[in-house]
């Protein structure tokens, strides 16, 4: 596999030689970690270091850190704060329109009591329009709100104004989710400055081993109902054995990304630009997605009209070269992308578009190699379509 190249990190980057060794090391550690003799207490003091080092990534206490088995679980739990016809007090949930499908499914709210918030064509959430929505809830009634808005797209990259979004959730008197899957450890990601009140990761989109990600509160006081029960653990929020060498690894994967993450992204995004000026060069029919606005420094979502993405991620594979046509949550699907068609990109565009996700090892002769893939594997696509149309 050495003479592959891997450009689909956004679905899930290669496990950083800190957190293989913390995940092997931690594996010799058998205690039970809510045990209370030596081997329980050597267990839960990995556990605890793990959590001061996500608690550090995002600029949040220890003690408010969640782990659970990923992204998409810690986004349900944080959308599922109660059971019934009403969700423990709030009237609705609204979600912007391109976020990832764990969120989109609502958690435990009802279907009713779900609205979407609408983005413009390039993929921002429309603040002004979600004032005017918070406005018009507060106007028939409601009287708490529940939203989420993610952080930075899984597909497009585009950072959305989280900032901005909160004050006017707050002065609603709701609650912000925000979905950092993408962006921790891609771009700061502080919860305070974002003001976000929950916070999703995941382990395996940094660097640590599968299985493993967290839900971060803002403040201790905000309550989360647990979808898994039974013996309390993490605090009476998430039941279970915690995984110890998962997040033994996570919790090394957040040191280094805290470390490294401004020099990364300084680096990663000159080799992004080169790689879409090299793109344009080649096809100047080429449409990047988001490329107006800000957006995470390793992500291009890319579209050439008249090839498809099934048979250019196949195609690329064949030559060598991982991409992806989308979320990696949706693989098997043709339909084109919620997101493009929220971002109102026409269907037939939309099926053609290829995410390439650049990662810490990713070089500038990785992209020139790439280019040159690009160039041979487009024409050769273009032209059997337009045999086959003729």
């Amino acid at each position: 596999m050495s003479d592959r190249l891997y450009l689909d990190w956004n679905a899930t980057a290669p496990m950083r030689s800190e957190a293989r060794a913390a995940f092997t090391a931690a594996m010799e550690i058998f205690g039970n970690p809510s045990s209370v003799h030596a081997e329980g207490r050597a267990a839960r003091r990995l556990v605890e270091e793990a959590r001061r080092s996500v608690a550090q990534l995002v600029g949040a206490e220890p003690q408010n850190v969640v782990f659970t088995s990923g992204g998409t679980e810690a986004n349900v739990l944080a959308l599922s704060p109660g059971e019934g016809s009403r969700a423990d007090g709030f009237d609705r949930l609204l979600i912007s329109a391109v976020e990832h499908p764990s969120v989109l499914a609502g958690g435990r709210f009802p279907a009713h009591l779900v609205e979407k918030i609408q983005v413009k064509t390039n993929g921002l959430v429309d603040v002004e329009a979600l004032g005017q929505q918070l406005h018009d809830l507060a106007a028939q009634g409601s009287q708490r709100l529940l939203v989420s808005v993610m952080v930075a797209n899984n597909e497009t990259g585009v950072i959305q104004p989280l900032p901005a979004i909160a004050r006017l959730v707050h002065e609603a008197g709701g609650l912000l989710h925000a979905d950092a899957v993408q962006a921790a450890g891609r771009i700061p990601c502080d919860i305070n400055a974002l003001g976000a009140d929950f916070l999703a990761l995941s382990g395996h989109k940094i660097g640590a081993p599968k299985g493993v990600g967290a839900l971060i509160r803002r403040d201790r006081a905000l309550e989360l109902v647990p979808l898994v029960k039974g013996g309390g653990q993490e605090r009476g929020s998430r039941a279970g054995t915690e995984n110890v060498a998962a997040i033994a690894g996570f919790g090394a994967a957040a040191a280094v990304a805290r470390r490294d993450i401004e020099a990364d992204a300084g680096r990663m995004r000159q080799i992004r630009d080169r790689l879409e000026e090299g793109l344009r060069c080649a096809t100047p029919k080429v449409v990047i997605f988001g490329d107006d606005v800000e957006r995470l420094p390793n992500t291009t979502l890319v579209a050439l009209p008249g090839m498809r993405a099934e048979t250019a991620v196949i195609a690329f594979d064949l030559e060598g070269v991982a991409v992806s046509s989308g979320a990696a949550c949706s693989s098997g699907k043709v339909a084109p992308s919620h997101v493009l068609a929220a971002m109102g990109v026409a269907a037939d565009l939309a099926r053609g578009a290829i995410r390439l996700s650049l990662g810490a090892i990713t070089t500038e002769s990785d992209v020139q190699r790439f280019l040159r893939t690009w160039i041979n594997v487009s024409g050769a696509l273009l032209s059997n379509s337009k045999v086959i149309a003729a």
